[in-house]
């Protein structure tokens, strides 16, 4: 096997153990040389240019400065630093809600993953917290989510999703209406029937909600939801019945609903009764390009019109947001199920819908949009096959250059799935090159190194990708690409095989190349993959360090490797005792 791709989201409790306070093994990266450092006096800065610079740090990083002296220790815990805070990529339990809740007197907003994280919620003492969205949520409770509203009376925003949590159920949603008066948007994914007397709550008690979405439901009490008087928006996507009438809505979402799509798809048409719908099966640029009063431009990419504009519509504005938000989520979802019946949706608009979203100036948007192009573009994960179709309309309409952007970015969440699709995309020799050429492989060279696993990890798997080609393993070696995969090895080695298999696979491949192994062994990546080969028992890791050290071997008399791999202590034995695996592919 020589690349790897990732269809489906893998954000399980083993990869999520990202320990705040984590140092990053490479002090002297950066644009600033040692002397230059030496010469500046940081903490003489004028007080608001610090904390500038603050808040373009991760949170670890954050935490970590604020404990080399005093003058940062107090800057760093102004309140403008600490009104939102992004969990989803680090390990965050009870324990480390403890010592986060000092900073966490002004807590705003809160993004969290898993029903572990869910559950040290309530630890940070964050009484005034206005909005609390949670991901990959599937065993969360309705015990949980009930303490977790009932410590947050101020909240105004509750988001659970993409996938659905299954263990969640009216009664939950009947807590939040009586605990939560101010709420104004709740968007909940997988609550299997949600009963009138649950919609009803909210109708008495939360007079200030304007945006619901009860997705992938079995079952929606239409009746009760006419007594939202209040909201204005309202997304039934994936719910099985969806037969309601509603004067007060401008816009109604049926993505996957089959009653509204089934109508769409013999009438072609986006007016629904005197409303928009939005349905795969009808032209949603063009429906979306029906709200907008003065169309100027070519209405087949009205959401990018839409930002161009100096809009001094409210209200406009707020539904071109929410459409942006709402296709992000369940454009993610259809990619993930990847239904063979919506092959040409992807085609005709679902990729352009995808590309437009990345330039959205919701981060969250901007995120689910990458994870869905890493998610849409590939056919079979095992055998690392991408559909060339998709991958080239992503590179003829701008995608790549889109992607590496993103991948700029300063914060971790758009790092890594920015990554994760330009891995999968790099499988198509064109795009490979074309991320070569714009100067991908720098910038991916460069995630490698973050302190971050999952950043790290998806970055590895893009150079794993991109070394296939011969044409780009000396580009590879070149930007250090190298180095930073043996340092991942030896940085990772604890239980991180996702890291470990793909910095083995890039290894192999450029083991292949003469000048690259030579590279790889006075970087060490014998004594790394040999250390693999022995003590790991993930077998897709096996297989790579095997096969890696199988390229660097296979030299002979050209370079020394041959004679590295043999004198490495334990590296024939380790081999040996590989041919007896049960996998084929490491024996």
């Amino acid at each position: 096997m020589t690349r790897t791709v990732r269809r489906k989201l893998a954000h399980s409790k083993e990869k999520n153990k990202e320990i705040v306070g984590s140092d990053s093994d490479n002090p002297d990266d950066g644009c600033l040389c040692s002397s230059t450092i030496c010469d500046l006096d940081w903490t003489a800065l004028p007080d608001d240019t610090a904390i500038q610079l603050f808040s373009y740090l991760n949170y670890r990083d954050r935490a970590s400065l604020s404990a080399t002296c005093q003058t940062f220790r107090l800057l760093g815990s102004s309140p403008c630093l600490w009104d939102s805070l992004d969990l989803r990529y680090h390990k965050f339990d009870i324990t480390t809600a403890q010592l986060l809740s000092s900073r966490s007197k002004n807590l705003q907003k809160l993004w969290f993953l898993g029903e572990e994280s869910a559950d040290a919620i309530i630890s940070l003492e964050a009484r005034d917290l206005c909005e609390i969205s949670g991901y990959f949520c599937r065993d969360i409770t309705d015990a949980t989510l009930s303490m977790i509203a009932a410590r947050h009376v101020m909240l105004e925003c509750l988001q659970l999703g993409p996938d659905g949590c299954e263990r969640i159920t009216s009664f939950a949603i009947r807590v939040i209406a009586i605990c939560c008066p101010k709420l104004k948007r709740l968007q909940i994914s997988g609550v299997k029937v949600v009963t009138g007397e649950a919609i009803n709550a909210l109708a008495k008690h939360c007079r200030q909600l304007v945006e619901v979405a009860f997705m992938e439901s079995d079952s929606v009490d239409e009746f009760a939801l006419g007594n939202l008087t209040s909201v204005q928006f309202l997304s039934l996507a994936g719910t099985k019945n969806s037969e309601m009438e509603f004067s007060y809505l401008k816009v109604l979402v049926a993505l996957n609903c089959p009653v509204f799509e089934a109508e769409v798809d013999n009438h072609m048409t986006y007016n629904h009764k005197g409303k928009i719908l939005l349905t795969v099966f009808n032209d949603i640029f063009k429906a979306v390009g029906s709200l907008f009063v003065d169309i100027t431009e070519n209405e087949s990419n009205m959401l990018s019109y839409w930002r161009k504009v100096k809009s001094t519509d409210r209200s406009m504005d707020a539904i071109a947001t929410w459409i942006e938000w709402i296709f992000s989520h369940f454009l993610l979802r259809i990619a993930e199920n990847n239904p063979k019946e919506l092959d040409a949706f992807w085609i005709k608009q679902g990729a352009a819908l995808l590309l437009d979203l990345l330039q959205s100036s919701q981060e969250d948007v901007q995120e689910r949009a990458a994870n869905s192009i890493a998610t849409f573009v590939v056919i079979d994960d095992e055998n690392a096959t991408v559909d060339a179709q998709r991958a080239e309309l992503v590179l003829q309409n701008g995608g790549i250059r889109l992607l590496l952007d993103l991948a700029r970015s300063y914060r971790e969440g758009l790092q890594s799935e920015a990554a994760k699709a330009i891995a999968n995309l790099s499988v198509d020799s064109k795009v490979a090159k074309a991320v070569a050429d714009i100067g991908g492989i720098n910038i991916l060279a460069g995630l490698a190194r973050s302190v971050n696993r999952l950043v790290a990890e998806e970055a590895a798997g893009g150079l794993w990708n991109l070394s296939v080609g011969e044409e780009h393993k000396g580009a590879i070696a070149e930007a250090g690409g190298i180095k930073v995969l043996v340092d991942l090895i030896y940085k990772w080695r604890a239980g991180n095989d996702g890291v470990l298999e793909r910095a083995a696979g890039a290894l192999a491949n450029l083991a292949a190349d003469d000048s690259c192994s030579m590279e790889i062994a006075v970087a060490g990546g014998v004594h790394a993959l040999v250390m693999l080969a022995r003590s790991c028992k993930f077998e897709g890791v096996q297989e790579q360090a095997a096969r890696a050290l199988a390229n660097l071997a296979a030299h002979g008399d050209n370079n020394n490797d041959n004679a590295a791999v043999r004198q490495e202590a334990g590296a024939l034995e380790a081999l040996v005792q590989l041919t007896f695996s049960q996998h084929e592919g490491v024996r």
